[in-house]
């Protein structure tokens, strides 16, 4: 079973395209929903979320996502250590997921595949593009967030042009058909072909 990532910076519409490849048939595992759900029920994770954080880093409803994010914002050292925490859980996790699985390929949906180098974890990655207009546009409809935060949340994700570098597939998602066109062309590619690695 191949293992394929998808990926692409704010507002690209990564979870558009997951659903796409979705009604495909294809098995989707969002990195992103399964680490809120394991940060909230996991007592190990919690214990050590408040060792590093500090008591604010739950409220009664469960992970303090608000606060952490304003810690972890400008702070790439604790940045780091969150995520050397939560990322070996999301991963065992995703192994035991895809042992359950019975499909030619799975995609796993995570935002940072390029940032954290972890294009080896997978046979293939797909990345999700659109102009950076477009996916201000998208975030602002639907998070009401400033331009400003929004343009600083790019500017701290690699370069569009790196990503599309790394990447083995691109799809732009500006038209929701040809979108559409192109989900369905790749996975038309990865059922009938095997992946040679990009490097």
């Amino acid at each position: 079973m191949k293992i394929i990532g998808l990926t692409g910076g704010i507002g690209s519409g990564k979870t558009t395209v997951a659903n796409m490849f979705e009604a495909l048939g294809v098995p989707i595992y969002i990195a992103d929903n399964e680490a809120k759900k394991l940060l909230n029920t996991s007592r190990v994770l919690r214990k050590k979320l408040l060792d590093l954080f500090g008591e604010q880093a739950y409220t009664d409803e469960g992970l303090n996502r608000k606060f952490i994010a304003s810690k972890v914002f400008s702070d790439k050292i604790l940045l780091q250590k969150m995520n050397a925490i939560v990322h070996p859980k999301v991963a065992k996790h995703f192994k035991k997921w895809v042992a359950k699985q019975d499909a030619a390929y799975v995609i796993k949906e995570a935002a940072i595949i390029f940032e954290h180098d972890m294009e080896s974890n997978y046979d293939a990655v797909i990345l999700v593009t659109a102009d950076k207009e477009t996916r201000i546009q998208r975030v602002l409809n639907r998070d009401h967030s400033s331009r400003e935060k929004i343009l600083a949340v790019i500017d701290n994700q690699l370069s569009e042009a790196e990503k599309i570098n790394r990447a083995n597939f691109i799809i732009e998602n500006k038209d929701l058909e040809n979108t559409k066109k192109q989900v369905l062309n790749t996975h038309k590619f990865l059922l009938e072909n095997e992946i040679i690695p990009k490097n």
